[in-house]
């Protein structure tokens, strides 16, 4: 398995990837709202403020995630880790962590200082991210899932409390997704 930068040429092939892993696992609607998500952030998203990376196994990409820029008000480098998919015939294998692991250390060399998430505790300690309060960083929406908001400091520095909520690009900036 090859994993590198996702670059525009892939596309096609990622918003397939994404819409049917979604539908696969969350069903039609779903696969469509994710693969719509998908089309925005890839389309609308400013170059400096998305950072995506594929898995590639026999030519076909098999795993996807993408992070965009997380604007805090205290100014220090952050992005978030949404959305990720990996081929339903390929889930279960540790894929998704090998390729949540490459964008982290790709992250490190952008000088990126914290990356959050939203979503499953259990699945994202496993590489590396912990809860946090949203009296320390408020999210850029309404939580529908508070136990889900999650973060991972790429430094050594102490996560410290950011005063106003945080801003996500245009795509991420819909209540549906929080």
């Amino acid at each position: 398995m090859k994993l590198t930068v996702y670059t525009s040429g892939y596309s096609q092939e990622v918003i397939k990837l994404f819409t049917d892993v979604f539908t696969d696992t969350e069903g039609p609607k779903e696969g469509r709202v994710i693969g719509q998500l998908v089309t925005e952030l890839i389309g609308t998203t400013d170059s400096n403020d998305l950072l995506g990376y594929i898995s590639i196994l026999d030519d076909a990409v098999v795993g996807c995630i993408f992070f965009s820029r997380l604007t805090l008000p205290g100014g220090k480098i952050a992005f978030i880790l949404s959305p990720v998919a990996v081929a339903s015939q390929h889930q279960g294998k540790g894929l998704g962590q090998q390729l949540i692991n490459f964008g982290i250390q790709q992250l490190q060399t952008h000088g990126v200082e914290l990356v959050f998430t939203y979503g499953d505790p259990d699945f994202y300690a496993k590489v590396g991210f912990v809860k946090i309060d949203e009296d320390i960083v408020k999210a850029p929406k309404n939580l529908t899932y508070p136990d889900g908001w999650l973060v991972q400091a790429l430094n050594s520095e102490d996560i410290t409390s950011e005063a106003g909520a945080a801003k996500c690009v245009e795509a991420l900036n819909k209540q549906e997704y929080w």
